[in-house]
C-alpha cells in the first residue's frame, strides 16, 4: 500500500495577527498602514491608564490648533475675496446701468454742435445828465464785469465756499461730490450740494430749476461741454455776471449797486463775503430781509478763505469786526421813480430792447436829491400831526427837460409814481388857464370884477373861509384865489375855451368842460400840470417835456437822441401880464412863504375837503410843481397849497439856484405889455431897475396901472354874454356846461 502524504493545513490571509508573529511575505494591514486611524474606543481603565500622558496629548493639540487656525485663516480670506468680487461684479453692473442713463438723457438732447451760451439778458443803464448813474434796469439790473475789473475778493470769496477745487476738477468733482453725500447721510437730510460751479452755470443758462434726475444727468453734461469748449475764467466770469444774489439782483454788479450802492469794482473783502454766501439760498440770506443771517453766512464763507489760504488772520479779523450789512427790502431812493418812468418810455424808443444801452436822461441828481429831501422832511416833521401821507415833485427847465422827479415819499415803500401817474384835482392851480383865456379875449390884469356870492344854476362856488372882497381887480382875484370870480370868468370866456387853452399850454388829460373847471375839478398829474406852467417862465414857449436825452449802445451807437423843438403858445404880451399876476401870488397873496432872492411867479391850489394841495412855482430858469395828500384820498389836517407845497417849492428852489444868476421873468424886462390886438393902448417901456430890488414890485405895478389909466378900455363881459369867438348868444343851460 502506498502511502500518501498528509497534506498540509492551507493558510488564510488574516489581518489580525500581532505584527510580532507577521511574516515578511504577509498580506496583512495595519493600523500604521491605514490613512487615517479609526478612532478606538475608550473604556474607563483605558481612560484611567492615559490620563497622566501629557506630553504626547499636548503636542497634538498644537497639531490640531494649527490646523484650526488655517481653516480659519482659510475662511477669512474666502469672506474678503467674495468680497472684492462682488463688489467688483456690482461695479461694473453700476457702471453699466450709469452709463445707461446718460445714454438715455443725453439722447433726449439736442446735438452738442447746436449748443450755444444764451446771450445774456439786456442791461439798461440809465445815468443822469452829468454823467453818474441814476440805476440799473433788465432783468439782471446791472451791467456785466469782466472776472479782471472786479474786486478780487468777489471771485475768492465765490470759490472758497462753492467750489474749492474748482481750477482743478474737470466740471465735476468726485470727491466734493461723495463728501457732500456723506454729510447729507450724517446729517439725515440735505445740508451741502455737490455741485460745482460749472454744473451751476450749466442749469443757470439752460436748465429748469426742478429736481429730477434727468435734469441731473443733462447738467452734468452741459458742465462737462463747458469746461471742453470755454476756459476756467471765462466760466467764472459767466457765472459770476448771472448768478442770483436775491432782492432781484442777477450778477455781482446789481447786488453790489443793490446791497452796497457801490460798483463791484470796490467791494471790500466783508462785503464780497456777504456776496459768496447768499448763492446758497439768496432769498433767505438776504441783508434786505435777513440781515443777521445774511452776515452769520459771511462769517463761515470768510472762515473757508482763511482755511484755504486766501486771507489772513488780521484781514479776517478785520473783516469780522465791521457792522453788519442791511438793506432796503426794496430799492430806495426817489431816482428810482426816475428809473422807472424812463423804462416805460426806452421800448417806446428804440422798441425792443436785444442788448445792453446806455440811456443818458435830463435829470440832475443833486437837484433830485434836494426835491426828496423837501418831500421827505416835511412829511416827517408833520405827516402824523397834519395827516398827512406823500409829496411829489417835479421841476422842469425852459427847454422841457425834467431836472428833477420825486414820485413819492419813499420808494422803497411804495414804487406808485405820483408825479407822472396819479391824477388829482388841480383846484386853483389850474385857475391861471381861466385868467389866460381871459386875457386872450381881451381883459387885463387891471379888468375889475365884483367878488361876490355868485350861483350858476344850482353851483355856487364860495371863497375859501367865506370871504369876499368886492370889487377888485384881476390881479387881486388870481393872487388871493378867488373863487367866484374865477368861476365869473369861465362863464364870460367859455369852458370850451378854456380847455382848449389849457390843452395848448401842455395840459394832457382830458378836461370836463363845465363851470366847475375853473375850480380845478378835472384830474391832472403833477407832471403835465407843471409843464403846462413853463411857457409863462419862456415868455410863451413850449416844449415838450422829456426824460430821455440819447439813447446808446455799449460802443456808442447812437439809438436816439432828442430834437428840441419849441413852438410859441402865447403871445410874449399875454405871457408878461400872466406873469405880473402871479407874481403877486408870492409877493402877498397865497403863496409869501414862496419868495426868495430871485423873481419868482406861481399860483397855490387846494382841492375840495383838504384832500390836495399843490403849489406850481417858477423862476426863469425852473418850473417846479409840488403836490402833497393821500393815496386814499382822504382829507388831510388844514394844509393848503399855500402851507407845506409853499414850504417844498422854497426848500428847493433856494438850493436849485444857488450860484445861478439872478434873472427876471418875461414881462419885467422892456416889453409891450398890451395885447397887439389892441393898438389904441399905451405901450409903456419898465425902467431899469435893479434885480430883485425893493422897488421892483411898486415899480411894475404902477406901470401896469399907468397903462391901464391911459389906455381905452374894453368893455367888459358880462355872465352870459356873447364873447368873442362864438358865433351865435348862449342859453343858460350853454353857460353851465361850457358849450
Amino acid at each position: 500500500m502506498i502511502f500518501r502524504k498528509k497534506p498540509k493545513k492551507r493558510v488564510e490571509p488574516r489581518f489580525a495577527d500581532h505584527p510580532s508573529k507577521r511574516a515578511a511575505a504577509d498580506f496583512s494591514v495595519t493600523d500604521d498602514d491605514r490613512a487615517a486611524r479609526p478612532p478606538k474606543k475608550r473604556t474607563k481603565k483605558a481612560t484611567a491608564r492615559k490620563a497622566p500622558a501629557k506630553a504626547k496629548s499636548g503636542t497634538k493639540r498644537r497639531k490640531n490648533n494649527r490646523s484650526a487656525k488655517g481653516r480659519s485663516r482659510n475662511r477669512g480670506r474666502g469672506f474678503i475675496g467674495g468680497l472684492f468680487y462682488w463688489s467688483f461684479i456690482m461695479c461694473i453692473w453700476g457702471g453699466i446701468g450709469i452709463v445707461g442713463i446718460v445714454a438715455y438723457y443725453g439722447a433726449q438732447m439736442p446735438s452738442a454742435s447746436t449748443w450755444q451760451i444764451p446771450d445774456r439778458p439786456p442791461n439798461v443803464k440809465i445815468v443822469s445828465v452829468n454823467g453818474a448813474l441814476v440805476a440799473n434796469r433788465g432783468t439782471t439790473g446791472g451791467a456785466a464785469v469782466g472776472l479782471h475789473d472786479m474786486s478780487p475778493y468777489i471771485p475768492q470769496a465765490i470759490i472758497a465756499i462753492e467750489d474749492r477745487r474748482y481750477y482743478s476738477h474737470f466740471g465735476f468733482d468726485p470727491i466734493g461730490f461723495i463728501r457732500a453725500m456723506m454729510r447729507n447721510v450724517m446729517s439725515g437730510r440735505l445740508v451741502q450740494g455737490g455741485s460745482t460751479i460749472t454744473q451751476q452755470l450749466a442749469k443757470n443758462l439752460f436748465l429748469s430749476p426742478e429736481r429730477t434726475m434727468g435734469r441731473k444727468v443733462q447738467e452734468l453734461l452741459l458742465a462737462l461741454w463747458l469746461e471742453q469748449k470755454y476756459s476756467k475764467s471765462q466760466i467764472l466770469e459767466m457765472y459770476l455776471n448771472r448768478v442770483y444774489f436775491g432782492s432781484g439782483a442777477y450778477g455781482v454788479e446789481a447786488a453790489s449797486r443793490r446791497y452796497f450802492n457801490k460798483s463791484a469794482r470796490d467791494v471790500s473783502l466783508p462785503q464780497a463775503a456777504l456776496l459768496a454766501g447768499l448763492v446758497k439760498a439768496p432769498s433767505r440770506l438776504s441783508p434786505a430781509k435777513n440781515p443777521q443771517a445774511a452776515e452769520a453766512r459771511s462769517q463761515i464763507v470768510l472762515s473757508a478763505m482763511r482755511a484755504q489760504g486766501m486771507v489772513s488772520d488780521s484781514e479776517m479779523t478785520a473783516a469780522l469786526s465791521g457792522p453788519t450789512t442791511k438793506a432796503a427790502a426794496y430799492w430806495t431812493g426817489s431816482e428810482n421813480y426816475v428809473a422807472d418812468h424812463v423804462m416805460d418810455q426806452v421800448q417806446e424808443l428804440i422798441g425792443e430792447i436785444k442788448q445792453d444801452v446806455i440811456v443818458d436822461t435830463t435829470v440832475d441828481l443833486s437837484l433830485q436829491k434836494f426835491g426828496e429831501e423837501a418831500i421827505r422832511e416835511l412829511i416827517a416833521e408833520n405827516g402824523e400831526k397834519l395827516k398827512v401821507s406823500q409829496g411829489a415833485l417835479v421841476s422842469i427847465d425852459g427847454t422841457g427837460a425834467v431836472r428833477a422827479m420825486v414820485g413819492g415819499y419813499d420808494y422803497a415803500n411804495s414804487q406808485f409814481d405820483r408825479a407822472s401817474e396819479a391824477k388829482r384835482q388841480p383846484g386853483s392851480s389850474f385857475k391861471p388857464f381861466v385868467f389866460l383865456a381871459a386875457l386872450e379875449n381881451g381883459m387885463t390884469p387891471n379888468s375889475v370884477r365884483n367878488d361876490a356870492p355868485i350861483r350858476i344854476g344850482k353851483w355856487s362856488p364860495e371863497n375859501y373861509n367865506g370871504k369876499y372882497y368886492g370889487q377888485v381887480t384881476l390881479t387881486t382875484a388870481l393872487s388871493k384865489s378867488l373863487n367866484s370870480v374865477a368861476a365869473q370868468l369861465i362863464m364870460e370866456n367859455g369852458a370850451g375855451n378854456v380847455a382848449k387853452t389849457a390843452h395848448r399850454m401842455g395840459i394832457t388829460s382830458k378836461l370836463e368842460a363845465n363851470a366847475s373847471l375853473s375850480l380845478g375839478t378835472s384830474e391832472v398829474t403833477l407832471l403835465e400840470l407843471t409843464s403846462a406852467y413853463t411857457p409863462f417862465a419862456t415868455g410863451g414857449y413850449r416844449a415838450k417835456p422829456h426824460m430821455v436825452q440819447r439813447i446808446t449802445t455799449m460802443e456808442g451807437k447812437v439809438l436816439y437822441e432828442h430834437i428840441p423843438q419849441s413852438a410859441r403858445v402865447i403871445s410874449a404880451d399875454v405871457a408878461g401880464m400872466m406873469n405880473a399876476m402871479m407874481a403877486q401870488t408870492v409877493r402877498n397873496g397865497t403863496a409869501r412863504g414862496a419868495k426868495f432872492n430871485h423873481a419868482a411867479a406861481g399860483k397855490t391850489g387846494t382841492s375840495q375837503s383838504n384832500r390836495d394841495a399843490w403849489f406850481i412855482g417858477y423862476t426863469r430858469n425852473l418850473t417846479t410843481g409840488v403836490w402833497f395828500g393821500n393815496d386814499d384820498g382822504s382829507p388831510m389836517k388844514g394844509i393848503t397849497g399855500g402851507g407845506l407845497p409853499v414850504k417844498a417849492w422854497h426848500s428847493f428852489m433856494v438850493k436849485a439856484h444857488e450860484g445861478v444868476p439872478v434873472a427876471d421873468l418875461p414881462g419885467y424886462q422892456p416889453i409891450t405889455i398890451v395885447p397887439q390886438q389892441r393898438p389904441n393902448d399905451l405901450m409903456v417901456q419898465r425902467p431899469s431897475v435893479p434885480v430883485g430890488g425893493s422897488n421892483a414890485a411898486n415899480l411894475e405895478q404902477q406901470v401896469l396901472d399907468n397903462r391901464i389909466t391911459a389906455s381905452n378900455p374894453r368893455p367888459k363881459v358880462g355872465v352870459g354874454e356873447n364873447v368873442a369867438g362864438n358865433d351865435k348868444p348862449r342859453s343858460l343851460v350853454d353857460i353851465i356846461l361850457g358849450r
